[in-house]
């Protein structure tokens, strides 16, 4: 779902989130995902994410960006596979993208895609595995990955913390989970997601890295930080770090908000 950050907005800059094809809340909840949930339906309930691309999320990122540039000053963040999204983005219109920030997310350059770089020996000691219990519908009939993040499943939750939010309180974890849309692409993951130096490489870019990730682990955010900087030497990385998951806290995430609001002012 789209989100704008209303402490940034406080402080005084425009914050707009990017409608993504698919994401919309009222295409993707549904009467079988509320409780007493109908799980026979959410197994063979037709995704409206069934064949949505990584092209699709850059058009409607470009479109976002060609639309507020002539107001000031772009700063694209991307967060998780988002990253794969605004680097393509940049690809498309780099002079309108005055920054690029990578919040715990894939950027890709050496190896094709956010998939192949979770293969390597740094993503290794991923839990994203930890998801798959969650699943609730066959791909290959929604034509879409299909999570029942609403469960009440003890062992799935444990799974799901230690993932996602392991410093978290239950309250939190719970809040952080309805906010998550049930259905995602299946096609995103694995497409060519690499930028490029005579566009992407332009742009200046921040990489946020969360030193206690569990689903992009802070090797594999180091190893593509490095072969990013190895792709475009002039144009490197300028890097922070927070002690926080994959999924920050309230509070972990106040020190996202100071680091964005300083590469704003």
């Amino acid at each position: 779902m789209a989100a704008a950050d209303p402490e940034l907005t406080l402080r005084g800059h425009r914050t707009v989130g990017v409608s993504l094809p698919g994401h919309g809340p009222e295409e993707q909840f549904h009467r079988a995902y509320q409780a007493p949930q109908d799980l026979a339906e959410l197994a063979t309930r037709p995704s409206p994410m069934a064949g949505v691309t990584l092209d699709d999320y850059v058009e409607a990122t470009v479109d976002a960006v060609r639309r507020v540039s002539g107001h000031g000053p772009v700063i694209l963040v991307g967060g998780s596979l988002g990253g794969a999204t605004i680097t393509k983005a940049a690809d498309v219109v780099p002079d309108l993208i005055d920054l690029l920030v990578y919040d715990t997310a894939f950027c890709c350059t050496r190896l094709r895609s956010p998939n192949d770089y979770l293969s390597t020996p740094e993503g290794k000691e991923s839990l994203a595995a930890n998801v798959v219990a969650g699943i609730v519908a066959d791909p290959a009939v929604i034509g879409a990955l299909r999570v029942n993040w609403r469960t009440n499943d003890g062992e799935f939750l444990r799974a799901v913390k230690a993932a996602f939010m392991a410093e978290a309180s239950e309250g939190e974890l719970l809040a952080m989970l309805n906010t998550l849309l049930p259905d995602e692409s299946l096609q995103v993951g694995s497409a060519d997601a690499r930028g490029h130096k005579e566009a992407w490489g332009r742009v200046p870019r921040v990489y946020i890295r969360h030193t206690r990730d569990r689903m992009i682990p802070l090797a594999l955010q180091d190893r593509m930080i490095k072969d990013a900087d190895a792709t475009t030497p002039d144009n490197t990385f300028k890097v922070f770090s927070v002690e926080a998951s994959h999924a920050p806290t309230a509070e972990t995430y106040r020190q996202i908000t100071e680091i964005l609001h300083k590469l704003a002012r």
